[in-house]
């Protein structure tokens, strides 16, 4: 097993490794790589839905999705190139903040890949933290925020009346490695508790804009096998789409995490 760096921010790529051979022997190893790195890449893999299944369980229990998954496979959903305009995921996020316990990380496996563009960007939501000045840390140290699925269930057709909401704090401490990062997006972030939207606009949109500076940043051009999974503890991510109509079908799963504090 080889493991080389993404980029300076984040990212790890971990080589000659077939993930089904992963046992509880060397899963702590692997663990302690995520928590430094808080993306992981495993290129070349050869997987079932069952083995996608059984790798990522053991970081924890699988998160059923509400809109369904694939046949006989209802924690894994297959994301397709539908087209730019169909895309709902053009946007930095991080995963179901909007949810009482988001996921603590997410798990994607590539069938198939464009030739080029596809892309997954990646911002690393400790540094942003760590580059505030101590004035404005001391500001959003304080504050909690409410999250809201609203946009997404319009998209899908839901009552956005109905839609899931959650409250979480602007800084979240990581609860494995106990660093602090940033916890705000722009897709699912709507106001500060006891502000108006109003009040919140000005300072959510100095957040979103300093969270994605490039050099908290790392990407990755997805081909054909790769396994990556990232932390949704301290990270924002973002799919691009720049391949047209190239096809890029990919399954996704997510694993349980706890109410961020």
């Amino acid at each position: 097993m080889q493991v080389v760096p993404m980029s300076a921010p984040l990212g790890a790529i971990v080589k000659d490794l077939d993930v089904r051979s992963v046992d509880a022997k060397l899963w702590p190893t692997l663990n302690d790589l995520f928590n430094k790195h808080h993306v992981l890449v495993f290129p070349n893999q050869d997987l079932t839905p069952s083995d996608h299944m059984a790798f990522a369980q053991h970081w924890g229990e699988l998160v059923p999705f509400p809109y369904g998954g694939i046949d006989g496979y209802p924690n894994i959903i297959e994301l397709r190139n539908n087209g730019k305009k169909r895309d709902v995921n053009q946007h930095w996020h991080s995963d179901m903040t909007y949810h009482p316990t988001p996921p603590k990380l997410t798990m994607l496996y590539a069938l198939e890949a464009p030739s080029l563009g596809g892309e997954t960007a990646f911002s690393n939501q400790i540094l942003a933290y760590q580059e505030l000045s101590e004035g404005l840390r001391e500001v959003v140290d304080g504050l909690v925020a409410l999250h809201s699925a609203e946009g997404l269930a319009r998209l899908y057709g839901a009552d956005p009346a109905e839609a899931s909401r959650a409250e979480h704090p602007v800084v979240r401490t990581h609860d494995e490695n106990c660093q602090r990062g940033l916890y705000v997006c722009r897709a699912f972030t709507q106001k500060f508790r006891n502000w108006s939207r109003e009040e919140s606009k000005a300072l959510l949109e100095y957040l979103y804009q300093h969270s994605i500076r490039a050099e908290f940043q790392a990407r990755h051009q997805w081909r054909v096998g790769d396994l990556v999974m990232w932390d949704n503890r301290c990270l924002l991510h973002y799919a691009v789409h720049d391949h047209a109509d190239e096809p890029r079908i990919i399954h996704r799963l997510q694993i349980q995490g706890n109410s961020p504090t």
